[in-house]
């Protein structure tokens, strides 16, 4: 009981001229904090060293400039006009190298660290609760240690106790833990959420952060089974699965049957349910954001968001131009890892739009100043709600390319110009590739006859090197089944006219095999309308190890519902004659179809109004 004091009393311990650490995210030490804020108590010529915290933070404010400044290791709201203005620092770190900061040989010694605790237990040992981040180190090696002893604090498992011996002063308070409460998902999150769900795998061990984005991408994972969770933050979404029995951690590589986070921030509901929860292990930044850690699970999903994006892939995820807005935090380490995990997808995923709609989050250059948090060396995926783009191994014109995609329509013409005299395109290319919005509800999924899984989806303007790989692997009679007529090479002046659509006039189905961004073509259907009847002409093909298992019928079939909703009156096709398997698919398409035999082929009429 010697150790208690009042908040007043425990600021008033506190030397002037300290580096004093705040407790970071929920676990905000709010009494004290609301202390140090009084004119006539605390130390003077303080340096407040904290990541982002939730509540009030007076201290930050300019009234209290010449007393505190602050030093963010990432910025939060409550510090960000501050750093803005040039009343407080902001120092760019990686969130698991923060941690050896404050051990001895680091270059941020603590005075003094302010936390908030659970009560201790008959042992002795209190628990960090919701933050054991980089509040770990913090209190294993500040000088001095002032503790608010919170009863709603949870008790958590991990890495988290510590004997009230190591602490100072404690600090009796009675008070809520703060939550951090979303707002549910519009469309464009939840598009953005089903396209992150669909490179999720059963078993995969998932990385998601708080916001609209990752409850979206949670909300679209009910029919997945055996993932698990490494990640340094703990959101609501997580328990809603784990209660479905989506989430159970039972294909993990290490602490298998284990959720492992380093905090946690959302609801009272959340913090109920990691309270004494042995399934839930709470450990500090320095492993659960060490990217070799991280890569020790198979299959590892980690979902980060962006400020910007270039052209070339480079990420902006800490500041606004020249203004900090952030910080690094932990998104380079979950990237680095997942990309050297086994079957790991380092995932960027953000809205294509910001303010409103006006301006692109894809642009052809990071604006002036702003910071590159990841390279584009390390981009692999970037998810908007228009698509997935896969950058990894592309070459400049080809990320271009796949980034121009997944902008919003609008922008998409005024990105494409930006980037013509940068020698990002080939210089034969008029225009930007398939502005019209993406229709991806003629997205699904095929199981073949011998068992394989296709992916049938329209034809994107980034797949001309899918494409050319398909034709290349094609046999010469395939070929020209295909042109009817012999041809030599089927280079990018060739294919031109493959990726010139509108998804309207001119439309093309493919069925893809293996995992976005690791697949490969296997067939395409497409139809070009003619305007002078109505009709479209409409041309197959399917590489020759892929034929007679359904894939025709199936690409037709799509091909069908799409030139219906488009308005095309019928089809017209040209069938060479020995081509009897092309055939029987287009006489079992439901419509009536009429063919006429000229010159060794078959011309076939197939209108779609009923007879």
């Amino acid at each position: 009981m010697k150790k208690f004091l009042s908040p007043l009393e425990a600021v008033n311990k506190i030397p002037s001229g300290s580096r004093v650490f705040l407790g970071s995210g929920a676990a905000a030490p709010l009494r004290l904090i609301q202390e140090l804020a009084r004119h006539d108590a605390g130390p003077d010529d303080a340096e407040v060293v904290q990541i982002m915290t939730l509540g009030d933070d007076r201290t930050a404010t300019p009234e209290f400039a010449g007393r505190y400044r602050h030093n963010a290791l990432f910025i939060g709201a409550n510090v960000r006009n501050a750093v803005q203005e040039g009343r407080a620092d902001y120092t760019p770190i990686h969130l698991h190298e923060i941690p050896e900061l404050f051990r001895p040989g680091g270059n941020l010694h603590l005075d003094v660290a302010l936390v908030t605790v659970s009560p201790p237990d008959s042992s002795g040992f209190v628990s960090l609760g919701v933050s054991v981040d980089v509040v770990k180190s913090a209190v294993e090696n500040a000088d001095m240690v002032i503790a608010e002893v919170c009863p709603n604090m949870p008790r958590t498992h991990g890495e988290s106790f510590l004997h009230v011996d190591k602490i100072k002063w404690l600090v009796d308070v009675d008070r809520e833990i703060p939550e951090l409460i979303s707002d549910p998902p519009g469309a464009v999150e939840n598009r953005i959420g089903r396209f992150v769900a669909d490179l999720v795998e059963d078993g995969s061990t998932l990385q998601l952060g708080i916001g609209k984005i990752p409850d979206a991408v949670l909300a679209a994972l009910g029919d997945k089974k055996g993932l698990g969770i490494h990640t340094e933050m703990l959101s609501d979404g997580v328990v809603d699965l784990v209660r479905k029995g989506v989430i159970d951690n039972s294909n993990k590589n290490i602490h298998r049957g284990k959720i492992v986070a380093s905090f946690a921030m959302g609801s009272r509901d959340l913090y109920d349910f990691i309270h004494d929860n042995p399934a839930c292990e709470f450990r500090g930044s320095d492993y659960v954001n060490d990217p070799v850690v991280i890569a020790r699970n198979t299959g590892i999903v980690c979902i980060n968001s962006a400020l910007q994006v270039d052209l070339t892939g480079q990420v902006c995820s800490d500041s606004q131009g020249t203004r900090f807005y952030s910080g690094v935090g932990g998104q380079v380490d979950f990237i680095r890892g997942a990309a050297m995990s086994k079957g790991g997808k380092p995932i960027i995923a953000m809205p294509s739009t910001a303010k409103g709609g006006t301006i692109s989050k894809i642009v052809p250059s990071l604006a002036e100043g702003a910071g590159v948090v990841t390279s584009r060396a390390d981009v692999h995926y970037v998810i908007t709600e228009w698509g997935t783009a896969y950058l990894h191994g592309r070459t400049v014109r080809e990320r271009a390319m796949e980034l121009i995609h997944v902008a919003h329509p609008k922008f998409r013409e005024e990105l494409f110009e930006a980037i013509k005299d940068r020698a990002y395109i080939y210089n034969d290319q008029p225009k930007a590739p398939t502005v019209a919005e993406y229709p991806d509800q003629f997205e699904r999924s095929l199981k073949l006859r011998n068992g394989e899984m296709l992916r049938l989806r329209p034809l994107r303007g980034t797949d001309e090197p899918m494409l050319r790989e398909m034709f290349r692997r094609c046999s010469p009679i395939t070929v020209h089944r295909r042109f009817l007529a012999t041809v030599r090479s089927i280079g990018h002046a060739s294919l031109r006219e493959f990726m010139d659509i509108d998804y309207k006039t001119k439309y093309a189905q493919v069925a893809m095999i293996g995992k976005p961004g690791h697949g490969k073509m296997v067939g395409l259907a497409q139809y070009s309308l003619n305007p002078g009847n109505g009709k479209a002409d409409v041309a197959f093909t399917v590489e020759d190890e892929w034929q007679h298992l359904g894939i025709g019928s199936a690409l037709l079939q799509d091909l069908l519902l799409a030139a219906q909703e488009n308005g095309i009156e019928g089809f017209t096709a040209y069938v060479q004659f020995e081509n009897s398997p092309m055939l029987k698919v287009f006489h079992n398409c439901g419509f009536q179809v009429k063919s006429q035999m000229k010159e060794g082929s078959y011309t076939l009429s197939i209108p779609f109004a009923c007879v």
